[in-house]
This record gives C-alpha cells, structure tokens and sequence, in this order.
C-alpha cells in the first residue's frame, strides 16, 4: 500500500459495490455500502499511504480485501 493515483482507488472501489463520485460541498462522495466516503479532490499528487488507509477504513474494507482486486 503505496502512493496510488486519485483514479485507482476510485475505480477499486467501484469495484467493491461504491457509485462513482458526486460532488458535495468542498469534497466529492461515494455511496455503497451504507456507508457516504469522501474521497480526495483532484490533485497533481499522488494519495499517500496514510490518507488511503484512512479512506479505506471510513469505508469499512480490510487491507486482505483491497489487495485481492
């Protein structure tokens, strides 16, 4: 679990059950799961370590399960 690009992890998620990015005050959301995950602005960097832990825990998704796609 390294830096990623904005468009992987949106795509991976996607893939587990999530309905693409809508936009939503300051932030884009996803839906899935019963569960509403921000997810990051576009940007030139790459989404750290860190912030995609964060992201995938809000989602409720273990390290076993996002590694497996």
């Amino acid at each position: 679990m390294g830096p990623i690009k904005r468009r992987d992890p949106i795509a991976c998620l996607s893939a587990l059950g999530f309905e693409p990015p809508v936009s939503g005050g300051d932030h884009q959301y996803m839906k899935g799961r019963g569960r509403k995950l921000r997810v990051p602005n576009p940007h030139t960097e790459d989404i750290g370590r860190g912030l995609l832990v964060r992201i995938l825990r809000q989602a409720g998704i273990e390290r076993e399960e996002w590694e497996a796609l």
